[in-house]
């Protein structure tokens, strides 16, 4: 039993129409979920730099805070670890006195403040000294697609370690 002739014009018209439509909302919304996607992969791709920055802090001051080891070494590791996720070229890295800061009154100075601080020499530093290392790097320079809007950034830690 086939369909009267009437109804297979009518059939097709919708499915002609039903296509037309497919592509009018496929070109609203997949801009967006672009956008959506490649949002979730930068934001992922900022939190890995974040974290990798801060583990090669944490470990350049443990690598720092034991006797004979010079400022320019713990330098030198951060960079080293650094290297696989930014270009150290863009990299901020300080290493700094933090003898003003210990007190028992708790502090959060800010990265400014922190960057005031006097240099210190890890190899020349007493014992129980307390010194921080600071790393910074700017949003724009580690971006997959780097945005205008997100200029000035900066993605930035700093770890507090005493001088064994």
């Amino acid at each position: 039993m086939s369909m009267p002739l009437l109804q297979r014009r009518r059939a097709a018209r919708i499915r002609d129409e039903r296509a037309g439509t497919t592509i009018v909302e496929t070109a609203f919304v997949l801009p967006v979920f672009l956008i959506f996607v490649l949002g979730i992969v930068e934001l992922g791709n900022a939190l890995m730099v974040q974290n990798t920055l801060r583990s090669a802090c944490r470990a350049g001051a443990r690598y720092g805070s034991t006797e004979g080891r010079s400022t320019a070494e713990v330098k030198d590791r951060i960079e080293e670890i650094m290297a696989a996720s930014v270009d150290v070229a863009n990299l901020s890295l300080f290493i700094k006195d933090a003898d003003t800061l210990d007190t028992p009154q708790p502090q959060s100075p800010s990265g400014t403040q922190i960057e005031a601080l006097p240099d210190i020499e890890l190899g020349d530093t007493d014992v129980s000294r307390l010194f921080v290392v600071r790393g910074t790097v700017g949003y724009n320079e580690l971006a997959i697609i780097p945005m205008t809007f997100m200029e000035g950034v900066t993605l930035s830690t700093q770890i507090f370690m005493r001088h064994e």
